[in-house]
């Protein structure tokens, strides 16, 4: 077709690669039930894109996916995207509503769930007029069966030829603000994958991947799944929702060489003080998601020798854009640019920031969304040519190194002067007897805005009052009267998304009870 590039199918670079150079008898999946080879998965992602043929599916028609995480989730993922359809993963953790909301946003042809999962969204499938067919990995009554369809589609499949620009899956973002966005991610994006993988981690077909986050999260879905695909190695995929006793249970078993988590399982994963035995197969850890407090950083030096890899990306770009080098991280700061990724930072008025100050992070990649799905302003706002707009604050030193300083839409005025929650949380976090902290700006009942603080304690048996005496006494003597929290609540957990991102805006919504 004229102006149209032909390309391979992504996926191609995934699986068919491996094999066609004699390497399907490796084991691409552990789960704790059994393993999968190269070839077994390009077996099932063939079954699994003739199946959804079958079913009526066309290039670029949306496959919804609501899938624990496991083969089949692989297979779909891939089968989804070998004959030009556009994969659309759900998160697990959302409401039936919440799911009907993006079903109808992305007009999905057809939903590919667990049997558990269908069950809560049978009242809500009549509105869903896109909706051309429900099918279902497990039994469940009155819907076609993914197993049966798979067992009669045939095992090869030719993938479909695509051009670089053609839509390969959408993420919908967390839901930090309350309403997800659907990130059209291309083709084109999976070519990026190595910057990463290869240049930053030296990531080889002998490496082990476990993460604690769910493929339905870029950051899984970048890096437990497409990263060892692309690079020949073995990733563990559990899906069972993850505890500290059950993760440090298949470390050992698994023996992974790379582990991928975020800051509050980290810290989870801590407290319940796992045996040093389990950290000792890996070359290192990464964390994203959240900053990575230094504290953190230090204790799993200190108690494991490990070392923790904090970067950055993004559902707008799978794969990270900053990021720290094995044997070069530093705590409290997020590294240096991935190689392939250009980096600005932005004061207000779009002009660079020199070192020391802060600015909004700008990055271009070649995994960046063009958009959002049906989000035209929103888009016009965040991509800005060929760069995305990150909403991230940060500052970078002399030595090239960023640090992030929070989210921008986190900021607030408390007597005409800026709060970044990031710091109050960083001194509350200090204290001993704190495991986590969030704080937002609200109204106190005069109209004016001050911040509240929000803290999880270590110790639930600690006397609040007590605790709070503590904490309000350093604030006092380490942040100015502006930043000073007006009242600190001791609660059980913070509300976080399934992700593991702090929602500040629930928190906002329990000021007017505190």
């Amino acid at each position: 077709m004229p102006g149209r590039s032909p390309v391979t199918n992504a996926v191609t670079a995934y699986l068919d690669t491996h094999v066609a150079a004699g390497r399907g008898g490796r084991t691409a999946i552990v789960t704790p039930t059994g393993c999968h080879t190269y070839a077994e998965v390009l077996a099932a992602t063939c079954r699994a894109g003739n199946a959804l043929r079958a079913l009526g599916v066309e290039p670029e028609q949306r496959v919804a996916m609501l899938l624990s995480d496991g083969l089949p989730f692989v297979a779909m993922f891939f089968g989804a995207l070998r004959i030009g359809a556009v994969a659309v993963p759900l998160n697990t953790r959302l409401r039936p509503e919440a799911h009907a909301a993006i079903l109808r946003d992305s007009r999905a042809k057809v939903l590919v769930a667990d049997a558990a999962f269908v069950e809560g969204l049978r009242p809500v499938l009549a509105g869903l007029p896109h909706l051309r067919a429900v099918v279902t990995a497990g039994p469940a009554r009155g819907f076609p069966s993914l197993d049966e369809l798979c067992a009669k589609a045939p095992a090869v499949l030719a993938p479909e030829p695509v051009s670089p620009d053609d839509m390969a899956f959408w993420l919908y973002t967390s839901g930090t603000t309350g309403v997800p966005k659907g990130a059209i991610h291309l083709h084109r994006d999976h070519l990026a994958c190595h910057n990463y993988a290869v240049a930053v981690l030296g990531v080889t077909a002998e490496d082990r991947v476990l993460a604690t986050s769910r493929l339905f999260f870029a950051y899984a879905l970048g890096n437990s799944f497409l990263l060892p695909f692309f690079a020949g190695a073995c990733t563990f995929l559990n899906p069972a929702w993850p505890d500290p006793a059950t993760v440090a249970e298949a470390m050992l078993c698994f023996r992974p060489t790379i582990l991928f988590s975020v800051p509050t399982f980290y810290a989870r994963m801590l407290r319940a003080d796992p045996p040093p035995e389990a950290f000792r197969s890996l070359r290192f850890a990464v964390s994203a998601g959240e900053r990575l407090p230094a504290d953190l950083y230090l204790a799993y030096r200190e108690r494991f020798g490990l070392e923790i890899l904090d970067g950055i990306g993004a559902t707008e770009t799978v794969f990270m854009v900053l990021s720290n080098r094995p044997g070069q991280s530093r705590p409290g700061s997020t590294g240096t640019p991935v190689p392939g990724t250009e980096v600005r930072l932005l004061d207000a008025g779009g002009h660079e920031v020199r070192d020391g100050e802060e600015g909004i992070l700008h990055v271009k990649t070649g995994s960046a969304s063009p958009a959002y799905w049906n989000r035209l302003d929103r888009s016009r706002a965040t991509f800005i040519g060929a760069w995305f707009r990150t909403g991230d604050v940060y500052r970078r030193d002399a030595d090239g190194f960023y640090y992030h300083c929070g989210r921008e839409d986190d900021f607030f005025k408390v007597a005409g002067l800026w709060v970044a929650p990031a710091e109050v949380e960083t001194v509350l976090l200090s204290h001993p007897g704190v495991a986590e902290a969030g704080v937002v700006g609200g109204e106190e009942p005069g109209g004016l805005v001050k911040p509240f603080a929000f803290v999880v304690p270590k110790d639930q048996a600690k006397p609040t009052d007590e605790l709070v005496a503590e904490l309000t006494a350093l604030a006092e003597s380490n942040l100015a009267p502006h930043q000073r929290p007006r009242k600190i609540l001791v609660v059980p957990e913070l509300p976080r998304t399934a992700t593991g991102k702090l929602q500040r805006f629930v928190l906002k919504e329990r000021i007017p009870q505190a």
